[in-house]
Formats: C-alpha cells, structure tokens, sequence
C-alpha cells in the first residue's frame, strides 16, 4: 500500500463500501506493463479526509456506494472504479461498458473511455480484480489459477495486455468511437488488483511478471485444516473479497467449521480472514487471507458466488 493509506487506515473505515473504495486507491497490482495505471498518482491531496466525510456520513457519500452491492465481484469492482474515476478524481466517463459490433455480431467491448482531466486526454481503461493460487508445475515455474480453475494469471495478463487494451486500435472500435465524437487509437490503461494465494504445504516463487508489492495470501485443501486453526477465521463473501474485513464480534467457531466441511460436499473453494483482536478500535481486523479448496482442485471448480 502507499504510504497515505496503509492497513490500519483503510481499516479505519466502517462502511464496508467505502472501505473497498479505500484499498481500491492505492491497491498493489498484479501485473506488470507499460500501460499500468496507478490512481494514487493522481488522487488529491484530501481524498482520505473525502472518504472519511463519506464513512461518518454515508448520506453524502456517491449514490453509487449506497446502492446495495452486487452479488457479481466484477460488477462491484466496476462501480467503485467509476466512483474513483468520477468522484474522487473528478474525471468524465464518456464510455462505459460499450459493445463493440461489426455486422450483428459482438466483437468485445471496452470497460471504460475516459478524459483524463489532469493530462488533458481520453484514454480507454480495461480493469480487472483477479485472486489467483500458486500451484508447484512439473517444470519448475509455478501456475497461477483462480479458484474457478478455468481462470490463470497467465491467460488474463496476455488478454489484457495484447486483446483488451488495444481494442481501440481495430476498424470497429474506430468507427464505434467516431459516433461518439471521438477519435482514436486512445492511449489504453491497465488496472488489475487483486492477491496471489501462496500454498501453505511448500514454498513456491512469485510469477516473474507480477510486481514485488503484490498483496499475498496462502491457500490449502480442506482435509490439511485442523479445527483448532480456524478458531479465529470468517468466511469472506463477496463483495467482502475487495479490501481487509473488519467486524466487532468475534469470530464463530462453528461458522467456520461448517464452511470448511462444506467445502469438500460441494466442492467449491471458499475464503477466508483470519482475524486478530485489536483493543485500540474494539474490533476484529483481518491479519491474513486464505483460501482454502476441496481436493479436486484445480481440475475446474468454481469459486463461492
């Protein structure tokens, strides 16, 4: 995190939409390109005070915050982007979410065009909030899937980087963005925040494109978890995957039990925090993240939705 907005800060926040929009601010990233964006360059000076008008007031806060969240993290992780692009940073969405077609058929789309108002340009944004566990490869190099094990760093990075942000480029898109009074090729941004899950059973090596600052977690099959380990763990729910959990109760015992047999019944992996009292504030903040799988893993489950 940057230095403005570390753990215990963004865990200061009580609205749990606000703080998701914190730890979205300054969020390590989980890929490496010359077209990273990084919000926090661009973030003014008092946007912490702005979050914390918003957290002690929800009223004031953007009407998209107070809209009940989405079960779909991707939709979720779309409307604090645009709070962030719209509202902290004071920049015009022109495009969002627009289809790109050629004779009937959808070629793609483009998630955000925006004028850039600090450097005076539109630029197209392609976003992404990815979780993505390590699993030793029989070459050396470890893979990294997501918990639907349809999903790989390796595969999402190449389609960001070579497919998404270059939709600007092709005939289509041209055309789509001339209706728009709009000329291309714009300048594309990549923002794609998240964690890479480590295994808890052996050491393995981070992927050689992810940046050093990446935010880590740890992950394991079901039948390696003792019951005494999860005495201080809460299963995380989307939207609650987006930024560190905080609660004032204290864990349930038998809450994370019951997930944790469930795990292997459905076979559907599952995280979860591990909280640590903190006297100071009177409540349960997250010390670690770990997702914790069924023993069919990675041959094509889905994760918890």
């Amino acid at each position: 995190m940057d230095a403005n907005t570390s753990s215990k800060e963004i865990l200061s926040f009580s609205h749990p939409a606000v703080r998701h929009l914190a730890w979205l601010c300054n969020a390590p990233q989980l890929i490496t390109t010359s077209a990273l964006f990084e919000p926090g360059q661009y973030l003014p000076p008092d946007y912490l005070e702005i979050l914390q008008g918003w957290d002690q007031k929800p009223e004031t806060a953007p009407a998209l915050l107070r809209e009940p969240p989405q079960r779909r993290l991707g939709f979720y992780f779309e409307r604090l982007y645009e709070v962030l692009l719209s509202d902290l940073l004071g920049w015009k969405i022109l495009l969002k979410n627009e289809q790109i077609q050629s004779d009937g058929q959808t070629l793609g789309e483009l998630d955000f065009v925006v004028h850039n108002l600090t450097d005076d340009r539109i630029e197209h944004h392609e976003i992404a909030i990815k979780y993505y566990l390590g699993v030793p490869g029989t070459g050396g190099e470890a893979l990294w899937f997501g918990p639907n094990a349809r999903d790989r760093l390796d595969l999402k990075s190449d389609r960001l980087v070579n497919h998404q942000s270059k939709r600007t480029q092709k005939p289509e898109t041209l055309e789509l963005l001339a209706k728009h009074d709009i000329t291309g090729p714009l300048l594309a941004r990549i923002f794609m925040p998240g964690y890479l899950f480590y295994p808890l059973s052996r050491p393995i090596s981070a992927p050689r494109t992810a940046p050093t600052n990446h935010l880590r977690g740890w992950w394991a099959y079901a039948d390696e978890i003792s019951e005494t380990e999860t005495s201080a763990w809460v299963q995380l729910h989307k939207p609650h995957w987006v930024g560190p959990w905080r609660q004032s109760e204290s864990p349930q015992v038998h809450e994370s039990k019951a997930a944790l047999t469930l795990i292997n019944q459905d076979q559907i992996p599952r995280l979860f925090a591990e909280l640590g009292y903190d006297q100071a504030s009177n409540t349960w903040r997250e010390q670690r993240r770990l997702f914790i799988v069924p023993r069919s893993w990675p041959t094509g489950s889905d994760a918890d939705s």
